[in-house]
């Protein structure tokens, strides 16, 4: 396939161009437009502010809800929820009747990009952060190098493609709750770029920072200039290089920084008897320090002959609540799989999280007031290129999922085209 450069290769029906030099896509977890614009301002982000004067400065869209799974995944397809079928990072399984992560490769309804490329002869590098993503990601990945910086320390040739990475790059392995994870991401990249030459290659780093730190202040600076020394090196490799994020990030906190909480299921208890309805929030992940399982996206299962309409309207006039669907609408809108969500779809306005029960959210051991994602409020990200991107195609939303499409095609020298 590598020697048809020229052509284009179709994957999850979207045409993609065949790289003629390596592609890297950097999602920064939890990024929103005024991280790095508070950065440069601050005059730490110098290799930034001079790539985005020659290159693209953008804006997307991500996939709702605005969560870590259904976002990362719709980036390595180049699709939809709806297509690939991951809606959150957990979910309520309707046949089973159990809840659980959808952090299992079986989950995923389409093959991704990069097992695509890799099985056409491409070169892959997937690495993560954490390592509930690198299973989806690393799918029927062929003969690529996929792990995860939280496992670093467990790396074998036979199983991730590589090893010894941590000796590679002079690191200790990190907290799975520290800055430090997301720049082992950003170093072993950097190092297998330069060492390796992937036609694509996929750097997803960690939201701990932006949870705990807003915009602007010492410690979130300090990371994204971190960022900065990172993407400097992989611009002078030579690669095209396409930064985007997963979801944004809001304070959820009231100015004393109390956490402003609208817990559904204590609501629901009330109105339709203890147990009846599911509240489930697609947030959940096995890293808590992060949110406490607090975020603004939650779906509700309903016991037959609920009065969904009436129900509906409840829950939109609370105060916190921004949006309330059906099922059917929030598929239509959000371009969501109607088999794994509730029958309800609750959205939380900007400093609104949306929780169970008091009990289950423990966020008494928080040192910082609560932020966190799921809305509609943090679904504008950033789409910054090292080139200019030329005009869109007309009518065409940019969504955080085209990155692969935008650096495909300026790494081999053709315009967009839908």
């Amino acid at each position: 396939m590598k020697e048809s450069v020229a052509e284009q290769f179709e994957v999850n029906g979207r045409g993609y161009a065949w790289p003629r030099r390596p592609v890297v896509v950097v999602c920064i977890d939890g990024s929103e437009d005024a991280y790095h614009e508070r950065a440069i301002a601050d005059g730490r982000m110098p290799f930034l502010e001079r790539m985005l004067e020659r290159g693209s400065d953008l804006r997307a869209d991500c996939t709702m809800p605005s969560f870590t799974n259904p976002n990362n995944i719709s980036i390595a397809t180049g699709a939809p929820p709806a297509v690939h079928g991951i809606c959150g990072n957990y979910f309520y399984d309707t046949t089973s009747g159990t809840e659980i992560m959808m952090n299992a490769p079986e989950l995923l309804r389409v093959p991704t990009l990069f097992a695509a490329f890799s099985q056409a002869g491409a070169k892959v590098a997937v690495i993560t952060a954490k390592d509930k993503l690198r299973r989806l990601l690393g799918r029927d990945l062929s003969d690529g190098i996929c792990f995860s910086a939280e496992k670093a320390d467990q790396l074998t040739d036979e199983s991730h493609g590589i090893s010894k990475v941590l000796e590679r790059v002079g690191m200790e392995l990190p907290s799975v709750y520290s800055a430090e994870l997301s720049e082992l991401v950003m170093a072993a990249g950097t190092d297998i770029l330069a060492k390796d030459r992937p036609d694509l290659m996929y750097l997803s780093l960690t939201d701990y920072i932006q949870h705990k730190h807003a915009p602007g202040s010492p410690v979130a600076n300090d990371f994204y200039a971190m960022l900065d020394s990172y993407f400097e090196q992989i611009d002078a490799l030579g690669a095209v290089l396409v930064i985007t994020a997963d979801h944004g990030m809001n304070s959820k906190s009231d100015a004393d920084g109390t956490a402003q909480v609208v817990f559904l299921q204590d609501l629901l208890d009330s109105r339709l008897g203890a147990g009846a309805a599911r509240v489930i929030l697609p947030i959940t992940d096995p890293y808590t320090v992060h949110h406490g399982a607090l975020g603004s996206y939650a779906t509700v299962h309903l016991p037959n002959g609920t009065d969904r309409a009436g129900l509906l309207a409840e829950l939109a006039a609370l105060e916190g609540v921004d949006t309330v669907l059906t099922r059917e609408e929030a598929c239509e809108r959000f371009e969501l799989p109607g088999d794994r969500i509730g029958d309800l779809v609750v959205i939380a306005t900007r400093n609104t999280a949306l929780g169970t029960t008091p009990a289950r959210h423990d966020i008494s051991g928080f040192k910082e007031p609560l932020r966190s994602h799921g809305g509609l409020t943090e679904q504008r990200v950033p789409f910054l290129v090292n080139a200019p991107t030329g005009p869109l195609p007309d009518g065409h939303r940019l969504r955080n999922f085209d990155a692969y499409w935008v650096g495909n095609a300026l790494a081999a020298g053709r315009p967009l085209t839908s």
